[in-house]
């Protein structure tokens, strides 16, 4: 799907969350204890979580991991009220 266009929002003052236009192929992949700065799949609602107080969040089958990030939190809120391009950076 990448790259991808998605507008983010803030959740539970925890993550940014972005809806993706359909369900990701998460067959066979594990869950995740999320950390700050990963970056997740949340499987019940199909959306991208980049999380930044992951304090008290345990481990969870329906948040695979996929990656993570480098930012601030304040460069994070820039992500809110607009689409956002995704793209795999090397």
């Amino acid at each position: 799907m990448l790259p991808l266009q998605v507008p983010f929002e803030e959740f539970a003052g925890r993550e940014k969350i972005a809806y993706l236009p359909r369900e990701l192929d998460y067959a066979g992949s594990p869950g995740s204890d999320p950390e700050n700065r990963d970056l997740i799949y949340f499987t019940s609602w199909g959306n991208l979580g980049f999380y930044y107080n992951a304090d008290g969040i345990g481990y969870s089958d329906a948040t695979p991991h996929l990656g993570t990030y480098d930012a601030t939190e304040e460069e994070l809120s820039l992500l809110e009220g607009g689409d956002v391009t995704i793209e795999i950076v090397g």
